[in-house]
């Protein structure tokens, strides 16, 4: 189309643009493609798929110790089971034993020692799964016991990490906080959260000629369980194939975390030569699996009288459990995130990666921003409380603005930034400031029921410090 005609549009014209933009789903709802397998049940999960015959289930027994040395393990008793195919243990597994996602710790099975409750020491694989299971807790493991570190604040007290500390730092914190109006410190807990997909980990694998494995996985990351499956069997990469249809929830739970059931029942296809499926029950997967990390957030802050912020000084600790998995890159994004959507000035931002003897955490949606986000809305709140201010009142005053009030603690140009206007907007059609007045009447008369409003910003981030993942 010409600028001329473009201008010179007709109303009929545009009529018939709109009803072209109908016909292709612009401006209206459109299903789901998977919508209507889902509602009627007809969608194919991997505990859905037809079994195939010869099938092997099979049952990790877990450790009952936070962090031991194990000093015995007896599979014998295991065979006396009718059915029993295999129990393994470590030494068993014929290629590499780590399943470290990105840097190494995940040992498939306990190697010589434990260093979580929950962590799977051996393997039992049998016709059915009552029967797998009931004979792996036949088998005879014994431990020493080690002292355990199962608090956050205890590992950081002790420096106990699972990779190094990072510090983020623009100008000088110490000396804006000593020349500060006011100055403010405290810390904050944020507890961890389960993933709870409907479906928990689950594989189901069949060998194929050459040393290969066909592997239908739940997994939000195929083409990592295609080269740890290939790595614990010692096979090239290409002859493993993955089957990747749906999942049944996964919440970045199925991001590292699948690859566990994935290598266990691969290794033992692998030795028995049939085909081999591992389902964790739903407590068990909840004790083997890591959750959303937990951290411990602390914070010094100094502001004028009008509440902007002149300087912070703010650490953030995430309980990463017993081995690295991603915890580098959550922790870091915590800490990109620990302005949200404000200017800190002069700021130093630490983070600590803590190592503790609980289930290794790992991806959850947000991926550590909620953590670092939560600490500097609290502190907006904490400000206003020592101000006697409108909570929106102070973080209004601390948006990155103009020049000179737009470069992030890690150097970044806030660019294209619309907040005053969407503030302003969502002020007005809530009729937030007429609401707040109502709310300080109802709670002056009101002893137990309170009510609240707010209005908060999110900062998104849609980038990766590892360059090639984006």
């Amino acid at each position: 189309m010409s600028k001329s005609h473009e201008h010179a549009m007709t109303h009929e014209e545009m009529v018939t643009i709109a009803k072209q933009d109908l016909k292709t789903g612009v401006g209206k709802s459109v299903k789901h493609d998977s919508a209507a397998k889902q509602v009627t049940g007809e969608a194919v999960y991997i505990d859905d798929r037809l079994e195939f015959p010869n099938q092997l289930h099979v049952y990790a027994r877990l450790s009952t110790q936070a962090h031991a040395n194990i000093t015995k393990i007896d599979l014998s008793p295991c065979y006396e089971f009718e059915g029993v195919a295999i129990a393994i243990q470590a030494k068993d597994v014929p290629g590499e034993l780590d399943i470290g996602a990105i840097l190494p710790g995940d040992p498939l099975l306990a190697d010589g020692k434990v260093e979580y409750y929950g962590q799977p020491v051996i393997a039992v694989a049998a016709n059915d799964l009552e029967t797998a299971r009931k004979a792996a807790h036949a088998a005879i493991i014994e431990y020493e016991e080690l002292p355990a570190i199962l608090d956050v604040k205890e590992a950081l007290e002790k420096e106990h990490f699972v990779t190094e500390s990072h510090t983020q730092q623009r100008g000088d914190s110490k000396a804006a906080l000593a020349k500060a109006k006011h100055v403010i410190s405290g810390d904050l807990e944020i507890g961890g959260q389960e993933h709870f997909y409907l479906e928990t980990q689950i594989s189901s694998v069949m060998p194929t000629e050459d040393g290969g494995m066909i592997v239908y996985t739940s997994t939000q990351n195929p083409t990592e369980v295609q080269k740890l499956v290939a790595e614990v069997i010692g096979v090239p990469m290409h002859k493993v194939v993955i089957d990747m249809r749906r999942m049944g929830g996964g919440f970045g739970g199925k991001e590292t975390q699948a690859a566990s059931p994935a290598c266990m029942a691969a290794v033992i296809a692998h030795l028995t030569g049939r085909p081999t499926k591992m389902r964790l029950l739903r407590n068990e997967d909840m004790q083997q699996t890591g959750k959303r990390h937990p951290f411990y957030n602390q914070y010094t802050v100094g502001f004028d009288n009008n509440g902007v912020i002149q300087g912070a000084d703010i650490t953030v600790a995430g309980n990463c459990g017993y081995s690295p998995d991603l915890s580098s890159s959550i922790v870091d994004r915590a800490m990109f995130h620990s302005d949200n959507a404000y200017y800190l000035g002069d700021a130093t931002v630490v983070g600590h990666r803590c190592k503790t003897n609980t289930a290794s955490n790992t991806a959850y949606r947000g991926f550590g921003g909620p953590q670092g986000m939560m600490t500097i809305e609290h502190i907006m709140d904490e400000i206003a409380r020592y101000l006697k201010k409108d909570p929106l009142e102070v973080r209004k005053a601390n948006y990155y603005g103009e020049e000179g009030r737009n470069v992030t603690h890690y150097y970044q140009t806030v660019e294209d930034n619309f907040l005053p206007e969407i503030t302003e907007q969502l002020e007005r059609s809530s009729d937030y400031h007429a609401r707040r007045k109502e709310i300080a009447e109802f709670n002056k008369q009101s002893p137990i029921l309170k009510k609240g409003l707010a209005i908060t910003p999110v900062k998104f981030g849609i980038s990766f410090t590892a360059t090639f993942l984006n």
